[in-house]
Order: C-alpha cells, then sequence, then structure tokens
C-alpha cells in the first residue's frame, strides 16, 4: 500500500469510526482533527484513534493501554499486529469496558 492508499483507507476507516459511534446510540462525544479521532465518555475517559503514515498503521489509546493495526487487502480490515484482532471488535470491546455498559461499533 502507498501512501496516498494508505492515507484514504485510514481517512475512510475513521469516519467508519465515527458513524458506528453515532449509530450505536451510546453517549460518546467524539472530534476529529483530521489525523486523530478522539472519543469521550460520559466518565471523560477517552479512547484516541489516530493514523500512523509512516508505519501505515492505526493506532489506538485506550485505558487498558495501546494497540497498532495494519491493514489487511485480503479482507479489507485492520488487524491488531499482535493478537490479529479486527478494529471494530476491539473498538467495542475497548468502548464497553469505558462507557460501563455494552456499546457495539459496526
Amino acid at each position: 500500500m502507498n501512501e496516498a492508499e494508505f492515507l484514504n483507507t485510514a481517512t475512510a476507516t475513521l469516519n467508519r469510526i465515527e458513524q458506528a459511534v453515532e449509530a450505536s446510540g451510546a453517549d460518546i462525544d467524539y472530534e476529529n482533527a483530521g489525523e486523530i479521532l478522539e472519543l469521550e465518555f460520559t466518565n471523560r475517559s477517552k479512547i484516541i484513534v489516530n493514523k500512523q503514515s509512516a508505519a501505515k498503521q492505526i493506532w489506538v489509546a485506550a485505558k487498558s493501554g495501546g494497540f497498532h493495526y495494519d491493514y489487511d487487502a485480503g479482507t479489507q480490515q485492520w488487524r491488531n499486529d499482535q493478537s490479529g484482532a479486527e478494529l471494530f471488535g476491539e473498538l467495542s470491546r475497548l468502548a464497553s469496558e469505558q462507557a460501563g455498559k455494552n456499546v457495539r461499533l459496526v
């Protein structure tokens, strides 16, 4: 994946995360500053999702830790570079932990 493809794919993913937050019905505020998407919960905790162009990864910082995701062109999904878990499934888990209730981001 070249730089332009990465930026287009990563930007589309951040936009999809915003849409998933809206569709979830959860009380999560968000702010997209281009390279960084910040999710804020009612308890004031945050999840930060950002593009890392040099590594061609999406990085997620949550209360439980930091995670890096590589794009798998075959499945068209972002996968955790350690566990292989899919990005939206992990964001659902992390958001549920921080919100204190079930949050499904799809």
